[in-house]
């Protein structure tokens, strides 16, 4: 099929970025902003997203609905599509492209093919394409001709095979190394500052791993902002590797540090307002904060 409307659910960060550079390739981008927040709705502005008032009208107008969401609003978004689709007779292709394990992809094309529609896999690898070179779109099932119509589009798109979870499967593999080596570098970190240990530590990473203390140094304070989303992410990490029987015990840590993150005060900030050149020790000095905070209001509970 042709391919002429793509439907992005939600203009987040990625999700805006993709639709922005969609829209410079003379797709029509649409979305719905019912009930969005604020900044959702600047960034779909900003886009130039053409704004859906109903996901009943969203459905009917799309050729190909993308998914780019929070892991937690991954489901019940696609029980709201699936609906509409019900509700209107348009049975459109939905490419779930969110960070998910392959048991939750499962049970969301279970969700969209119930209703009608046609499932894709996918799994993004990359960031926004208003910021550098175009992110991977890695998908999978037997629908993945559609997707590949965007491929060169300010996106890449890359079939791997009609089997549902492959396209999950890869991000869940990638984000492992990536977000999950994140979680580490801030746990070390936030126990050397405990210890008083933080100059003596990283006078031996310059001196012995300087290009893991430049990739600390560079990533670190850029995390707050991010890490409300990706405490789900983490655990669907965990749920891939668990389902395979590998220890899920990596991710569920890696989700309890992006959780520790999300409640510093630099949480507040968004990808547009992150500080880039605060000091990465007053991240971890936050972290350390919170540590300490809740290790007392446990004590005294425990009183």
């Amino acid at each position: 099929m042709a391919v002429r409307t793509v439907a992005i659910l939600s203009p987040g960060d990625m999700g805006a970025g993709v639709g922005y550079a969609l829209g410079q390739n003379e797709f029509d981008v649409i979305t719905c902003l019912r009930g969005r927040s604020d900044r959702t709705r600047r960034l779909a502005g900003d886009a130039h997203f053409r704004d859906i008032p109903t996901l009943g009208l969203l459905v009917e107008q799309a050729d190909l609905i993308l998914s780019i969401l929070v892991p937690s609003q991954a489901v019940s978004v696609a029980e709201q599509v699936a609906a509409a689709m019900r509700a209107t007779g348009k049975h459109s292709v939905y490419a779930d492209c969110n960070a998910i394990s392959p048991q939750t992809t499962r049970q969301i094309e279970s969700i969209i093919t119930g209703a009608g529609g046609q499932y894709v896999d996918g799994g993004i690898i990359g960031g926004s394409p208003t910021r550098g070179a175009p992110p991977r779109f890695y998908v999978s099932g037997k629908h993945t001709d559609v997707v590949a119509e965007l491929d060169g589009k300010g996106i890449t798109v890359k079939p791997i095979g009609e089997e549902i979870g492959k396209g999950s499967g890869i991000k869940m593999c990638y984000a492992a190394l990536t977000k999950g080596t994140s979680t580490l570098q801030i746990a070390l970190l936030s126990a050397a500052e405990s210890m008083n240990l933080t100059d003596e530590l990283v006078a031996e990473f310059e001196f012995s791993q300087p290009a893991a203390l430049k990739q600390m140094n560079s990533g670190i304070s850029r995390l707050p902002p991010n890490a409300h989303r990706w405490i789900g992410e983490m655990e669907e990490i965990a749920s891939t590797f668990e389902a395979l029987g590998i220890t899920p015990s990596f991710h569920q840590g890696a989700a309890e540090i992006y959780r520790l993150l999300s409640g510093t005060p630099y949480a507040d900030e968004t990808p547009e307002t992150v500080d880039k050149d605060r000091p990465t020790n007053d991240t971890i000095r936050a972290v350390v904060d919170l540590v300490k905070s809740d290790m007392s209001a446990g004590e005294q509970a425990a009183d």
